[in-house]
């Protein structure tokens, strides 16, 4: 499903329009991105967590000339399903 499927889907459930619904998923994910680039989680019981976690600095290699480079650290968004969705995805 992509994002113009989403928004048909959520229009077609709740009953908006389809630039209504649009509007909705948009500002949801500008929501999500705003916590996150925050730090903050998001807990959506029943669905899923998303969090940021941090990457410590890192050596890797070239796989072509193995030469030694350097990774740097970073933040990662990470998501971890509820029970509620696991249940789902496995017909339970």
């Amino acid at each position: 499903m992509n994002k113009n499927e989403l928004v048909s889907a959520v229009a077609d459930k709740a009953e908006l329009s389809k630039q209504q619904a649009g509007t909705a998923v948009d500002a949801i994910f500008e929501i999500i991105q705003g916590a996150m680039a925050k730090g903050d989680d998001i807990r959506l019981v029943g669905f899923g967590t998303f969090s940021v976690s941090h990457r410590a600095a890192s050596k890797g290699r070239n796989p072509s000339t193995g030469a030694e480079v350097d990774i740097p650290a970073r933040n990662v968004p990470k998501f971890a399903a509820g029970k509620g969705l696991k249940d789902a995805v496995n017909n339970k």
